[in-house]
């Protein structure tokens, strides 16, 4: 018998105890694994920032409009190398439960600033020279089983029209996709001009700006600029890197990675303990035995391995089945949450970290027990009833 089939059989001497350890230390692989699929995706829009693109809003708030005519100016400026607008539609389709992420923008400067924007042969220029054109991200298509050359009615629950109509007919003329996964194809966009010829109020009006500089190293500068002309208008701006922009908004939405952190930190430090506990208590049950092995010639280092292999083993078990779990479970949930929260996904990233915390788990286990049996005395141990 070798000392793998000891380790094996050890740890599973008491079956229903092993079972419940190891369904344990899975649920905590589980949780990290969805949680951490979940926290890629939520700052998904922060790693796949452009690194020359800046974002300009209104000084009070980002929800405050600005004039479009400050698009034109701003694209004067130095080391501005093209610049687009944006506004928020606050779409729905029918019923207000039916959320589109709808934006009016630019059209042909927008498809510059933002080159990720993938369309199929013709469709792009389909969106450009159409003026009803809805220009749909592929999983809000899918998400509503929209189709190129259909006619439908968006409505805003922020915007209504010169005849008191809160809809806006559209045709859905291209049907675009990121050029990367973690890209969102979860919204839409429309012509400004087509939204803003109809507008009951806030007509030419737009909701931020977006500028891609020259150099990313020239950012600073430039948006220094860009708010210096601005400066002591009715309508001053403040313009950011597209990061800092994004890591702001989450920001407002709560520290996620600190809730994230905590729930995961709580669900480690719980198994820690009672894993750890348990194996004392293996050991503490096996004193006789250990003293036995010793008396057949095993020596304490090989007995400290086997007692931490043993550990190690327990860690692994639990952790592969909860990693392996969390990879179904997140592919489920990608498919289901698409629309709003693109690129979930088990990264090779967060699978490297789960093992470095099996490795970390075994360890913190099965050091102390390992060194109780290094240390278990033949004489004593053999004399106990």
């Amino acid at each position: 018998m070798n000392d793998f089939s000891l380790i094996f059989g050890n740890l599973f001497r008491k079956k229903l105890r092993t079972i419940l350890l190891i369904i344990s230390i899975l649920t905590a692989f589980l949780i990290f694994g969805v949680l951490g699929a979940f926290y890629k995706a939520w700052n998904a829009g922060t790693d796949m920032a452009a690194a020359d693109r800046l974002i300009t809003v209104n000084k009070i708030n980002f929800t405050v409009s600005m004039p479009i005519a400050y698009l034109n100016k701003v694209r004067s400026i130095k080391g501005v190398k093209r610049a687009t607008s944006a506004s928020w539609f606050g779409g729905y389709y029918r019923e207000p439960r039916n959320f589109v992420q709808s934006f009016a923008v630019d059209a042909q400067s927008y498809l510059e600033v933002y080159p990720e924007l993938v369309f199929p042969d013709g469709q792009k220029q389909a969106f450009l020279n159409t003026r009803n054109c809805l220009a749909v991200g592929v999983d809000t298509a899918l998400q509503y089983g929209w189709e190129v050359g259909q006619n439908i009615p968006l409505k805003s629950s922020i915007w209504q029209q010169g005849d008191g109509s809160d809809a806006w007919d559209f045709t859905i003329c291209a049907i675009f996709d990121g050029d990367k996964e973690a890209i969102g194809a979860n919204y839409a966009i429309f012509h400004y001009a087509y939204f803003n010829e109809s507008l009951a109020f806030a007509k030419d009006m737009i909701g931020w700006m977006v500028l891609n500089s020259e150099n990313a190293s020239q950012n600073d500068a430039v948006s220094e600029r860009v708010d210096a002309l601005f400066a002591n208008s009715m309508y001053e701006t403040e313009t950011s890197s597209e990061s800092a922009f994004n890591k702001a908004f989450l920001a407002q939405l709560g520290n996620i990675s600190l809730i994230l952190t905590m729930v995961i930190g709580a669900a480690f430090v719980t198994i820690l303990v009672i894993v750890g506990t348990t194996m004392v208590m293996a050991v503490t049950e096996r004193t006789r035995e250990i003293a036995v092995m010793k008396t057949l010639g095993f020596q304490t280092g090989r007995i400290f391995r086997m007692v931490l292999s043993e550990a190690m083993l327990l860690s692994f078990l639990g952790g592969l089945l909860g990693l392996g779990l969390s990879f179904v479970l997140v592919k489920v949930l990608a498919g289901l949450m698409a629309s709003f929260m693109p690129g979930m996904a088990l990264s090779g990233q967060i699978a490297g970290f789960a093992i470095g915390l099996m490795v970390l788990l075994g360890l913190a286990t099965g050091v102390l027990p390992a060194i109780k049996a290094m240390h278990v005395k033949m004489i004593d141990a053999l004399g106990k009833n």
